[in-house]
């Protein structure tokens, strides 16, 4: 029986990591898509602190990661706030027209 190692956890992080910075070249129209890679970047990060904090039998890394979960939560309710405004003004979700979303 396999199994599950430091290495495959950290693994399992960076193609996550990495899923995520694709996500953020490849598509930079659709706000949407930024913020769930974002979310998914911050995911991966937790991955690895808890990987580590598991691994080192060190508290410290799993305390972290609440601090990360709820600074992911503001982060995504003001992106989720500022993507309403623009659909109501411009009635569309692309990231160009919140330039125009100026006072």
């Amino acid at each position: 029986m396999m199994t599950v190692t430091l290495s495959h956890y950290l693994i399992l992080a960076a193609v996550l990591f990495s899923i995520s910075i694709a996500g953020i070249v490849i598509n930079r129209k659709n706000i949407i898509i930024l913020l769930m890679s974002i979310e998914l970047m911050l995911l991966s990060v937790n991955l690895n602190f808890i990987a580590f904090s598991h691994y080192l039998d060190d508290l410290a890394g799993q305390v972290f990661v609440f601090f990360i979960l709820t600074v992911a939560a503001a982060e995504a309710a003001i992106g989720l706030a500022i993507l309403v405004v623009l659909f109501r003004n411009k009635r569309s979700i692309n990231v160009e027209d919140i330039k125009e979303l100026k006072w």
